[in-house]
Parts: C-alpha cells; sequence; structure tokens
C-alpha cells in the first residue's frame, strides 16, 4: 500500500490540471500562432511559467487504483500488477485468464 501523502499528493496533481486545462490551452494557442507578434508570445510564455507547476499534466503518474502502488500499474484495468493478479485468480475481471503449460 502506497503513503497516503504520495496518493493525496496525485490527486492534488490531477486537480490541479483540470483547474488550469483551459488558461494552459489558451496560453499555448497563442505561443504556438504563427502570426502572432513575438512580444504577445513573450507575454503567454511568461503567464505560462507563471502557473503552478504541478498543474502540469506531464507530472501525473499512473497509480493503482486500489494499491496507490505507481509501478507496474496496467492502464487498461488501472490496477497494480500484484492486485490484478489477485483479481484475476478471484476470477473478478472477465475474460482475462491466467496463463499456464
Amino acid at each position: 500500500m502506497a503513503k497516503k501523502s504520495m496518493i493525496q499528493r496525485e490527486n492534488k496533481r490531477v486537480r490541479l490540471a483540470n483547474r488550469y486545462a483551459k488558461k494552459r490551452a489558451e496560453l499555448k494557442a497563442v505561443i504556438s500562432h504563427p502570426e502572432a507578434s513575438f512580444e504577445e508570445k513573450r507575454t503567454a510564455m511568461v503567464a505560462l511559467q507563471k502557473l503552478p507547476r504541478n498543474a502540469s499534466p506531464v507530472r501525473q503518474h499512473n497509480r493503482c487504483h486500489v494499491s496507490g502502488r505507481p509501478h507496474g500499474v496496467y492502464s487498461k484495468f488501472g490496477l497494480g500488477r500484484n492486485v490484478l493478479r489477485q483479481a484475476a485468480m478471484r476470477g473478478d475481471v472477465p475474460g482475462l485468464k491466467m496463463s499456464s503449460w
């Protein structure tokens, strides 16, 4: 089980990214617009840099929804490898079979 503080930090990053998504998109559109002047682009870059770091969606990390484990997470299921294995053994995941040979 991951530390509660790490899970809360990740939730905070998700909330901040959602809050600033529209503003980030507007600033990035000004920066990438070919007809914008140099001053407009420069002010947009400065405004983008002043946003909180955790508002960037790149800083988010996949975590297991059950255990909070940051590594070994299957994005299709949203579960870590250990939890996915236990769920497969119980038969909770439809269409998933354990391999044996």
